[in-house]
């Protein structure tokens, strides 16, 4: 008996310590990962033309820090929010970004060029002024959405799984910099998925002799893609309001209307009805 409770008990750790969740994982450096919105963010059609975009802060606006034990210092999202939409932004064809956040040093090393060139200082060309001022931040992280989990134990041997559910909220803003109008304004949501599986054995084997082992892994999505992902999905869904509200055209409007990415976002904003009366329109 006692052979036969110890090796079903080595057998479910066996199982549970599986290496399948690291599949794919490389140890070396890479691009970071593309989701579905970037491919939509790209696949959107052509701009009659692209405009020129400033983005001088895009910042985590929650205040809200990891939760302990982790950490009372460290912040709940990354403070990244400025390169994610920049680059975001770099990637569309409807925008070109220019460099608002790193200002001074840009003008500092234009002060050092102008010195080394002396008498030649007017052959540095101006700086390109902003069309567009990208505005907003990251004004949401809410925890613990969603919860549960479930577990067996039977003659001291179980398995437990857990989950949560988190959610980043993002707000991007484009604003007319001649009228100081608002172009268009749109918020979206990201979820972040955390799951633990864990499996243990906790048995006497006779009076004196106790097995006891558990095992287990937790998988956590980052929280950096996540904001990067609602980022993206935030730039297309601004460049398909706007397209709405006629703030900017396509360069084929014809083509461009029966674009399959531009009609899901618009189908999410708006109801079917008001899309195809849309696209009749022109």
């Amino acid at each position: 008996m006692k052979k036969l409770i110890i090796s079903a008990a080595l057998l479910l750790l066996a199982a549970c310590s599986s290496t399948s969740e690291f599949e794919g994982i490389q140890a070396s450096s890479s691009l970071m990962p593309k989701s579905d919105t970037y491919y939509d963010l790209i696949g959107l059609p052509l701009p009659q033309g692209s405009m020129v975009a400033a983005v001088y802060d895009f910042r985590d606006q929650t205040g809200q820090y990891k939760a302990i034990p982790s950490s009372n210092f460290s912040t709940a999202v990354p403070q990244s929010g400025t390169a994610f939409l920049a680059q975001a932004l770099n990637d569309s064809s409807w925008f070109i970004p220019v460099e608002r956040e790193g200002l001074q040093n840009l003008l500092t090393e234009r002060k050092i060029v102008r010195a080394g060139l002396k008498g030649e200082a007017n052959k540095l060309p101006q700086l390109s002024s902003a069309q567009i001022l990208m505005e907003g931040g990251i004004v949401a992280y809410d925890t613990n959405i969603k919860t549960g989990g479930a577990g067996a134990r039977y003659l001291g041997i179980g398995v437990n799984t857990k989950f949560r559910v988190d959610t980043v909220t993002v707000n991007l803003r484009a604003v007319d910099i001649r009228t100081g109008r608002l172009l268009s304004s749109v918020t979206t949501t990201k979820s972040i998925l955390s799951k633990e599986v864990s499996a243990g054995v906790f048995k006497f084997i006779d009076a004196q002799d106790l097995l006891e082992s558990e095992l287990g892994y937790t998988s956590n999505e980052p929280v950096s893609l996540c904001v990067a992902q609602a980022i993206e999905s935030a730039v297309v869904h601004m460049i398909a309001d706007g397209i709405w509200k006629r703030a900017w055209n396509l360069a084929d409007t014809e083509s461009g209307l029966q674009n399959p990415v531009l009609q899901k976002y618009w189908l999410e904003a708006h109801t079917e009805a008001r899309v195809s009366e849309r696209i009749k329109q022109g």
